[in-house]
């Protein structure tokens, strides 16, 4: 399995906060705890970590109760054992994604595993989670998948209404169960990824009756049944009884919170950023789950401090006070739940974490998040990026290197593939003509430019734009007459689709658009093992894998 690094300022749409964290430039040093070099501050961030004993013991039965429901791994339950006596814990997380969603997924599990092996082997014992985000309520981004085919572009399944039990609108996607119809979506996904342990580790999870977020965490305790990582729910309703604290907090200090994001997003602002999660004056970081649906908490004209005094919410249609909102807080915390502000720090109240492995838009919002950190936990859990990868399999592999191409070819769009690979299939005679003409034109341009330069040194300028529009005038020449042959060659279109479909579908990132289950389906598990041993938490380039 051969790598090579790709540096995200080649790929597209990379965010410049996002960038500028990879480099911890002082721009973005005070939105950060920690540079993103692990190694660096591994041990004196373990020192940091203050975690109740109480709490530590009560998480540890509700994750073993989980777990064990799951069909949990020998490894996993001896990773409990150690996070009972212990240890810190090394955490990512995801929206419970058909069919274990996109490949993505897979990488931000493998890096949780990395990172806790790292800590473990710098003296912090650690342990790798991954949070299962099932209290999300966008069905729409996590009911479909695409799996990967021989030809053409990635094939889409959906968990429709037939394949789903009905489910009121904005519910809680945990809540949200497979009916009957689900089988019959398993067996066009098993037709088309054929026989392997996959299939039968889809099947055995997305069936009858289970929820999208039980589904997705009996695949993945299979997938990484070697590997030891704790699946948690938040869902539980135990979780959200040790997280009350915070459910008060946040609409205690409602008032405080909104401050402290504006500034921060202004500061972001400031500093040239764009702010990933909106905030207005009326924001609070709660949800209330009302007639099965997840409903914003908002503060009534822009709120007040809470005080003790009357202070109005609004929660859908009704409104509450302060009061009332703290008292259904107390009676049934399993009602509330935290808006993406707040629920890594809810994350980071339940657990021990060490480090938080995220993608480019989570590192993006802890810039935001920290704020909330600082208020309600006096920590700032750093945040690392996950692995991030594109998995060059044999067909476009033999593309690439046929017309000398690379993944940053691909990454232009499928109409400049075209023409990259055009130019390159142009007849060798015609090619040799482009490159004399580029050779002569640059010869004949440089010589003028010095004679011109000892006639009249005010000339040079003149000189300096005629040969850019030569070059201008030969490289477009150069575009038409690929253009051209791109017309008459039907080989060149289906190769430059052949290599979109498969390392640029529908202009996205392979590992944000296709099942991670689709390349464990045709390796085997052991290309886990294979991804895992190209993770060096270190360094943070995007990586092109051939496999």
């Amino acid at each position: 399995m051969k790598a090579q690094c790709l540096p995200f300022q080649q790929i597209p749409h990379s965010t410049p906060l996002f960038l500028d964290y990879l480099s911890y430039t002082p721009s973005v040093r005070g939105m950060y705890p920690r540079s993103p070099i692990f190694s660096e501050w591994v041990k004196d961030e373990s020192q940091r970590v203050v975690y109740d004993a109480a709490r530590r013991s009560k998480v540890g039965e509700i994750l073993e109760r989980q777990n064990r429901a799951w069909d949990a791994s020998p490894k996993t339950l001896a990773n409990l054992e150690r996070f009972k006596r212990g240890a810190l814990t090394a955490v990512t997380g995801q929206q419970v994604g058909f069919f274990g969603g996109p490949l993505f997924s897979i990488f931000k599990a493998l890096t949780a595993v990395k990172l806790a092996e790292q800590a473990t082997a710098a003296g912090v014992e650690c342990v790798p989670i991954f949070w299962l985000a099932t209290e999300d309520h966008d069905l729409a981004e996590v009911n479909h998948v695409a799996l990967a085919t021989e030809h053409g572009p990635p094939e889409s399944f959906v968990a429709d209404s037939v394949a789903l039990e009905s489910a009121v609108a904005d519910a809680p996607v945990g809540t949200i169960r497979f009916g009957n119809g689900i089988e019959a979506v398993v067996d066009r996904a098993a037709t088309l990824l054929g026989k392997s342990e996959v299939t039968t580790w889809l099947r055995q999870a997305y069936r009858p009756g289970e929820s999208l977020g039980s589904a997705f965490a009996r695949l993945f305790a299979r997938l990484f049944a070697d590997w030891g990582v704790i699946l948690l729910d938040p869902m539980d309703k135990d979780f959200h009884q040790l997280a009350k604290p915070l459910f008060r907090a946040a609409i205690e200090r409602a008032s405080e919170l909104d401050e402290a994001l504006l500034a921060r997003g202004k500061a972001i602002e400031a500093a040239g950023y764009h702010q990933q999660v909106k905030v207005t004056s009326a924001t609070t970081l709660l949800f209330e789950v009302k007639n099965g649906a997840r409903t914003v908490v908002r503060r009534k004209n822009n709120g007040t401090a809470f005080n003790g005094k009357a202070c109005e919410f609004v929660i859908g249609e009704e409104r509450s006070s302060a009061d009332e909102l703290l008292k259904r807080i107390a009676a049934a915390p399993e009602k509330f739940n935290p808006n993406v502000l707040l629920r890594p720090v809810v994350q980071d109240y339940l657990l021990p974490t060490l480090v938080y492995a995220g993608g480019a838009a989570e590192v993006a919002y802890f810039a935001q998040v920290a704020v909330v950190y600082e208020k309600l936990l006096g920590r700032v859990t750093p945040i690392l990026p996950r692995f991030s990868a594109t998995l060059v399999e044999a067909q476009p592999e033999r593309i690439l290197t046929r017309y000398e191409l690379g993944l940053v070819d691909v990454l232009q769009g499928p109409e400049k593939s075209r023409e990259a690979i055009a130019a390159r299939s142009l007849p060798a005679d015609l090619q040799t003509r482009f490159s004399e003409a580029y050779s002569t034109a640059e010869k004949s341009m440089a010589s003028l430019r010095e004679s011109i330069g000892k006639l009249d040194s005010t000339l040079v300028d003149a000189a300096d734009r005629a040969r850019t529009r030569m070059w201008y005038q030969i490289n477009r020449l150069h575009r038409r007459a690929s253009r051209a042959d791109l017309l008459r060659n039907e080989v060149i279109t289906r190769h430059a689709d052949a290599l979109s479909n498969a390392l640029f579908p529908h202009k996205v990132l392979q590992e944000r658009e296709v099942a991670g289950i689709s390349f464990v389906a045709r390796y085997g598990p052991d290309l886990l093992a294979n991804l895992y041993r190209k993770i060096h938490v270190d360094c943070h380039d995007h990586q092109v894998i051939e496999i």
